[in-house]
């Protein structure tokens, strides 16, 4: 099984499993970005070639399994969770259940990350039932998935906000 992958500064996910042993280097802010989507040149991939030069450090999950790892094993400081998300790699049947899995189990850790949640609606009836039921999961903010660079753009300017009022605009102490 796969567990959580590391997006590399060049924006591809590399498939190996994360060795234990290896931690993020101190004084990175970690942000978790959970993305159901299959393709190469999505909104996830992206992200850390705008981000890795401010000092933080993407790691992606592509399964509500792979997500949970992740937390496990490292601090979250800001989490994209994509709604759309599998609960197990490659079960679409279980798709809505991995991203308000996520929602609640980042709303159980000691020290809660903000969150963002990534709606997947296909109707205007859908996303409002998505976005009540994020808020209601806890999330800090939800928005629609990033298609276009303006979409990411928007995005950046959410983790911005998030950064700013959570942890009052400066690095979480580690």
């Amino acid at each position: 099984m796969q567990m959580g992958r590391d997006i590399s500064e060049e924006g591809y996910a590399s498939g190996s499993t994360p060795d234990p042993a290896r931690q993020p280097a101190p004084g990175r802010f970690n942000l978790l970005v959970s993305d159901a989507s299959y393709r190469v040149d999505s909104w996830a991939s992206r992200l850390p070639t705008l981000l890795s030069p401010m000092g933080i450090q993407a790691h992606h999950a592509g399964s509500g399994q792979q997500a949970s790892d992740l937390i496990q094993s490292m601090t979250i400081h800001v989490a994209l969770v994509d709604l759309g998300l599998p609960l197990e790699c490659c079960e679409p049947s279980k798709a809505k259940e991995g991203g308000y899995r996520l929602l609640d189990i980042l709303a159980r850790l000691a020290h809660r990350p903000p969150t963002v949640a990534i709606t997947s609606a296909r109707t205007q009836r859908d996303e409002i039932r998505q976005v009540s039921a994020a808020l209601k999961h806890g999330a800090f903010a939800v928005i629609n998935r990033p298609r276009t660079t303006g979409d990411v753009e928007t995005l950046l300017e959410v983790l911005r906000r998030c950064v700013t009022r959570h942890y009052k605009g400066r690095w979480p102490a580690r």
